[in-house]
């Protein structure tokens, strides 16, 4: 999987971020020096998690057959500061009336969903400079 960001000419801030045949723009809301003409990087974090989990559960019902109606997934993201670690808080909706052992499950694969299983993980970087001339 691949994702590149590229700034955009009008803001330093301003990026378009490129994955397969998508375009999704992120930016800094205007507080912290943005035009907030899209999520910043931290909100799209927050929004995958939110989206993985969501889809993840999703895709498990399908398979066992199960019609478990609309889901929804609230994340809420407070990153690391001192003294205190990187927290998400998931708030999962699903339709009143599912059966409790369909929930329990739905929980237990909700909780390994491929962005999930990443953050809780251990992580490795490979970084590298290429110097390219400027367009």
């Amino acid at each position: 999987m691949r994702a590149t960001a590229r700034r955009r000419r009008s803001n330093a801030f301003q990026h378009d971020v490129r994955v397969r045949d998508h375009v999704v723009a992120a930016d800094e809301p205007h507080e912290a020096g943005g035009d907030d003409t899209g999520p910043s990087p931290q909100e799209l974090l927050a929004a995958s998690l939110a989206s993985c989990t969501a889809i993840t559960m999703e895709m498990y019902a399908q398979r066992k057959g199960w019609d478990i109606g609309p889901v929804e997934v609230d994340c809420e993201y407070s990153p690391a500061e001192r003294g205190c670690p990187t927290r998400f808080e998931l708030v999962v909706r699903l339709p009143d009336g599912l059966e409790d052992e369909k929930v329990t499950r739905l929980m237990q694969i909700a909780a390994k969903c491929p962005v999930h299983r990443t953050l809780d993980g251990e992580v490795m970087f490979d970084e590298r400079v290429e110097l390219v001339a400027a367009v």
